[in-house]
C-alpha cells in the first residue's frame, strides 16, 4: 500500500494523483465501464460486476445503471438496499449504506475535501475526505446531496433536491440546502 492511500484511508492529506491510486480508479473505472454497458436483462451479469466492485453487497441489494465511484471497495450496502439511476459516489473515505436504503436517482454522496484555507495546498491538489454513513431504511429523495463525514440516522427520509451538509437524527424528515430537520416521523 501507498503512503499516499494510507494517508487517504486515515482522512490525512494526500494527493490523488500516486500511481497507486490512479491505478486503483482505473480498475473501478473498467469495472463501472462493464457494468453501465449491460442489458436491462442483465441483471446476474450486474450483480457479478457489484460485488467485484464493491467492499460489500448485501442480499437483494442492487443498483441501477448509469453508477460512478471512484474505487467501489469503499462502498458497502447492507440488504435490500438500492441505488436509483445516475447515482455518483466519491468514496476516498467508506461509505457505510444500511438495510432497507432507498436512494433516488442522480444521488450523490460526496466523501471527498479540499482545502479551503491553504490556496497554496489547493493548488497544489492536496485533498482529504471523510466517510458518509446511512442508517437503515432511510429514504433520500433524487437529486440529493451528502457531503463529508455525514450520517443520517435509521429511518429518516432526506426531500428531493437536499443538500445534507451536517449529521440528521433517526426518525426525521429533512429538506432543503442546506438540509434541515421538518419533522419527527
Amino acid at each position: 500500500m501507498s503512503d499516499q492511500k494510507e494517508r487517504m484511508l486515515r482522512g490525512e492529506l494526500y494527493k490523488d494523483s500516486d500511481p497507486v491510486l490512479v491505478a486503483e480508479r482505473k480498475r473501478c473505472q473498467e469495472l463501472l465501464d462493464e457494468f453501465n454497458a449491460t442489458k436491462s436483462a442483465d441483471d446476474a451479469l450486474r450483480q457479478e460486476i457489484l460485488s467485484q466492485l464493491l467492499g460489500s453487497l448485501g442480499e437483494g441489494s442492487w443498483i441501477m445503471p448509469r453508477f460512478q465511484c471512484d474505487y467501489g471497495y469503499l462502498i458497502s450496502m447492507g440488504s435490500n438496499s438500492f441505488f436509483n439511476y445516475d447515482a455518483i459516489v466519491m468514496d476516498c473515505a467508506p461509505v457505510t449504506i444500511g438495510n432497507d436504503v432507498s436512494i433516488g436517482p442522480r444521488a450523490q454522496l460526496l466523501t471527498s475535501l479540499h482545502p479551503m484555507q491553504d490556496h497554496e495546498a489547493r493548488r497544489q491538489r492536496w485533498e482529504t475526505a471523510a466517510p458518509i454513513t446511512i442508517g437503515d431504511n432511510v429514504w433520500t429523495g433524487g437529486g440529493v446531496i451528502v457531503c463529508p463525514g455525514v450520517t443520517i440516522g435509521s429511518n429518516t427520509v432526506v426531500g428531493a433536491g437536499s443538500v445534507v451538509t451536517r449529521d440528521l437524527p433517526e426518525k426525521v424528515f429533512a429538506a432543503g440546502n442546506p438540509c434541515r430537520v421538518i419533522k419527527q416521523l
